[in-house]
């Protein structure tokens, strides 16, 4: 959810940004835009590290002779990170 709320302030941002062209000027909107795009691709790099990770458990979990030892200590697949659509709402952003 954060992450999705993340990408939307983003948008809404940067298309604010584009109709207030004296609004770039000022050094500290600039510090803002880099630093909320640096907190984005952290994110974003963290949902593909999760999901990499439950791939790989996931692939072990199947495979023998690692399968023999899941099924006895009741290791389970995982599922992927995904936003469901409902919960990718857009915080409003003013200044």
């Amino acid at each position: 959810a954060a992450e999705n709320a993340l990408t939307g302030t983003l948008k809404s941002l940067f298309a604010l940004a584009e109709n207030y062209p004296q609004l770039r000027a000022v050094e500290g909107f600039t510090q803002l835009q880099g630093s909320l795009s640096q907190i984005e691709d952290a994110v974003q790099n963290a949902r593909r590290y999760y999901n990499a990770v439950v791939r790989d458990l996931n692939t072990k979990i199947h495979q023998f002779p690692s399968n023999l030892v899941a099924r006895t200590f009741g290791f389970r697949d995982r599922e992927f990170f995904e936003a469901p659509e409902s919960e990718r709402s857009v915080p409003r952003v003013s200044f």
